[in-house]
This record gives C-alpha cells, structure tokens and sequence, in this order.
C-alpha cells in the first residue's frame, strides 16, 4: 500500500470524516480528444504551447512511453475506466457500441459506491450507448455538469466552459466532506479544425513544425491543418489551467491526484484508429502532491492505460476485486522505487468504424516492447482504414486526408496512400525509437527473425491467457455485437444499394468517396 507524505498529520484531524478525507485524495482525470505523442511543450515540443501540461509534468512525473490500449474513442475510454483491454470487455471493445448490460464497472461507479462523489463535464464516454445496470440508465463517467457554455474561438471548438463546469461541481461539493473523482473530457483537438485559424488566431507559422510526420506529404495545406491541431490543444490546455488554478485557490490542490493524458492518437490519417507511434502513444503527466515522492522525474517504463483503474483503486483503499484489473498500479513509480515489471505493453483493436461489408471490423493485436512494435493484422485482405468506396470511416475527412487522396487519383503519387489507405501485411515490424514513424517493416528482415518471433509468441501467450476470443478462435463475435442504433447495421450494404444518402456521416469530406 502507498504510504502517503500526509499521513503524520492525521492526528490533528478531529473527525472521521477528516481522516477519511485525508486518507482519500481527490482525483482528476483530464482527456484530450485525439492527441498524440509527444504534442506537449514538456517533450520538447515547440510548436504547440502546453504551460497547464508542462507544469502538471513539473510538479509531479512526465511518462515518456504511456500508451492507449485501443486507438479509438469509446474502447480506449473503456479500457481506461475498466483496467481491461478492449478484448476483454465484449461489446465495450468495439466503437459506437453498446456497454454490456450490468458488466464491467467503471472507476467512476466503483468509487462513487465506495464514498467518492462521481462527476464529468464535456465527453465521457463515447461514441456509444452505455447501456442499463440494475435497470437505471449508467453513468459511466459520473453526474453530468454541462451547463457553463462560451462563445468558442473558431467554429471547430466546442462551446462548452469545462473550467466553468468544473467550477460549479466545485462549488456544489464544498461543504461536502467526501473526496472527489471528476473526469474533464475536451472535446479538442477533435475534427473538425476551422481551417487557418492556426495561423491566424494562433499566430503561428508554418516553418515552426519540426519534426514534420514522414507519412504526410510537406505542403502548405498539411501544414496548416497542424497548426489548427496545435491551437485546439492549446484551448484544451487553457482549461486544463484555469482548473489547476482554482483548485490552487481553495486549498485542495496538493491532495489531488491529477493525470492528463488523451483517448488516442491525432485526426490524422495512418494516425488515429491504427495502431502505429502515432496512434497508440500519447502524453501522459501525473500531479499528486501528497502522494509522488521527488516530483519533476521524467519515467521511461512502459505504462498502458489498463495501468490506471489499479492505480486509483490503491490510492483510494478500495478493494481492486471490485474490479479485477488487468492492468498494475502505478505507486510503485510515484513513491521513486519501481519493482513492477513493465518490460511490455499489449495493443489491440476490433470494429472501428462501419464502412466494411458485413459489418466487419479491422482485427489488430500488438506487442511494444524494447523499443519495437511487432503488429499481427489478422485480416489482411481487409482495408485497414476501411472501403475506399465508404470513404475510409476510419480515418475522420480533413484536409491532410483530402491531399493524400488527390495526390493519388491525380497520378501525382501514390506512395502516401499507401502508408494512410492501402492494404498491410499481416505482420509488421518497427523500431520505433529509429522509425518514430513507422515506416521501415523490419518483419520479413532476417536479421530481425528472431526478435519478430519472440515479441509474437509473448504477444499470443498473454493473449490466450486473457481468453481474447480472437485468439479463441471466436473473433468474429465482435462483428456480432451491436451497434449503438440501427441505422449503422450494414451501412456498406445499403450505401452500394443506394439506399444511403452519400455524404451522411459528418466527419467525412464529400472527396473521400471513392465509388466508381
């Protein structure tokens, strides 16, 4: 158990309730939407300003190697509230879905059962329909607070004062005795960016981007879409200050545990929704006075979001069988004395996006370690990004994806679609900390043979010992589990039928159709 720095206070507590509180920190989980690795000033980062990021990382540990088990919204949400991979959690592992029924609790409904009070503002979990427990509709995330709105700075960032809201949660819990878990979800850097406005409202400059993504061709038009990322992170990281301020202000910073981190990689393509550097590795920074020992130590371990519910479990002294995570608990490297072996991480991912025929998803496992990341498509034949003639749903409609498709059908060049679009072989193999961009499959060399085949059969023996169905032989369960509502059920089908307006999903362009 972690012992805590503000344990010899105690005895100056009167009440219970006093000690009780002090024993149990407040939490807050902070979300960017579609953030990758490493886009935040405390990694060096110089084109996007992250000062409410760079000083959770200051004050307590910035994470160099943290990873989302699952590249995509509500299933990387889900692993993250759970402590599950995504292949363990049924109809939880897929996007837009449905939460089983009376399965897999939350921290969120753990902790609020066990005397915290549960609250989000923004996103919580989603895409998806989170379903009943004991007949009473789930609050995966805690009690809504949404009420606070502003008048955004571009048309592509939501109007929601997440520090308002925070504000009022609060305010509301002042006299309140009980600890706290709030979950701020920014709905930034999601698509869609109001194109130029990085340039225009964040003054920034084209140049500033370095080191420039090898997978995306170098022009101006990629170029501002990325400084119109760099600015949402930013609104994301203003809120995420004014938080740390006001938590400052009434005296309950240093008894909260704060990590910032993100759901999965960037709106990009070969990006989000795959499973490369990209994709999976995201900013992680951890602040918790009370509780981290020799704060403004950067940690290189392997930490994957599983990690999480474990950790908040111990810190909240609340029994981890109530849970049963898959993942461990981070006190070990918050008290400077790691004993835990985190030589590896698993990735995974199953149905995406509903641009496929027969509702199929894109099945991915993947194993990161000593630096490589060795990838098992089990389906090769499939589009990885999806159908061509859908749109490819799984990589969201912007003008970076709109260059690489024209580049294409111009017979200008093919070579980025192929990184972004094309078909993959079933294995890969990367050394990512030589190829951060993935672009260098080592998985037929000889020289790396070996390597390959010992990452996979540690890859496959911990997946069998999980019983992922699709090792199982039992994987095409998760094309069987629902969607959130009827109208995504053979979506392909219908659209080739023609009973499908074109252009109805919003987060494809019109130009990213490619039916002939």
């Amino acid at each position: 158990m972690l012992v805590f720095s503000g344990v010899a206070s105690l005895a100056a507590c009167n009440t219970q309730s006093d000690v009780e509180k002090a024993n149990k920190p407040n939490i807050l989980i902070v979300i960017a939407d579609d953030m990758s690795f490493p886009h935040a000033g405390a990694y060096g980062c110089n084109w996007i300003k992250t000062p409410a990021f760079d000083r959770v990382a200051e004050e307590g540990i910035l994470f160099n190697n943290a990873y989302t088990t699952n590249a995509k919204s509500a299933p990387s949400r889900a692993c993250l509230l759970t402590g599950q991979y995504s292949w363990q959690l049924e109809e939880a592992a897929n996007h837009i879905g449905v939460w089983p029924e009376n399965k897999f609790p939350t921290i969120f409904e753990t902790l609020s059962a066990n005397g915290y009070t549960a609250a989000y503002t923004g996103k919580g979990w989603e895409p998806g329909n989170p379903g009943v427990k004991d007949g009473n509709p789930r609050h995966l995330t805690g009690a809504p607070y949404q009420k606070k709105r502003l008048t955004p700075p571009t048309k592509g960032i939501a109007p929601i004062d997440y520090a308002a809201n925070f504000a009022d949660f609060l305010e509301d819990n002042e006299d309140n005795e009980a600890p706290w878990i709030f979950w701020y979800g920014s709905r930034e850097p999601h698509r869609v960016f109001e194109y130029g406005t990085g340039k225009r409202l964040g003054r920034k400059s084209i140049e500033e981007i370095d080191p420039f993504p090898a997978f995306f061709p170098d022009n101006e038009v990629v170029r501002n879409d990325l400084l119109d990322y760099a600015f949402e992170i930013e609104h994301f990281d203003a809120h995420l200050g004014y938080m740390l301020s006001l938590l400052e202000e009434k005296g309950e910073l240093s008894n909260t545990i704060i990590i910032v981190t993100a759901d999965n990689g960037m709106a990009f393509p070969r990006s989000k929704g795959f499973q490369y550097e990209h994709s999976n590795h995201l900013p992680m920074a951890i602040m918790w006075e009370q509780g981290i020992k020799n704060p403004g130590r950067s940690v290189d371990s392997y930490i994957s979001f599983v990690d999480i519910v474990p950790t908040l479990l111990e810190i909240s002294q609340v029994d981890h069988h109530k849970m049963d995570p898959a993942g461990k608990s981070m006190t070990d490297i918050f008290n400077d004395n790691p004993e835990k072996d985190r030589s590896y991480i698993l990735l995974g991912q199953e149905r995406h996006d509903y641009g496929r025929p027969m509702n199929q998803g894109y099945p991915i496992r993947s194993i990161v370690k000593d630096g490589f990341i060795y990838i098992h498509n089990f389906k090769p034949d499939l589009w990885p990004a999806g159908n061509p003639e859908t749109g490819y749903l799984n990589t969201d409609g912007s003008p970076t994806k709109t260059e690489i498709l024209k580049l294409r059908r111009e017979g200008r060049d093919t070579h980025f679609w192929n990184l972004s679009f094309g078909k993959h072989p079933q294995e890969e193999l990367y050394h990512i900390e030589t190829d951060p961009d993935c672009l260098i499959n080592l998985a037929a060399s000889p020289l790396y043979a070996e390597k390959k085949e010992k990452m996979k059969a540690t890859l496959f023996s911990e997946l069998k010992e999980q019983k992922d169905p699709r090792i199982l032989n039992d994987g095409e369960i998760f094309n069987r589990y629902p969607f959130k509502d009827q109208s995504s059920y053979y979506f392909y089908e219908r659209y080739m039928n023609g009973e499908i307006e074109e252009y109805q999903t919003d987060w494809v362009n019109p130009s990213d159709y490619e039916k002939e």
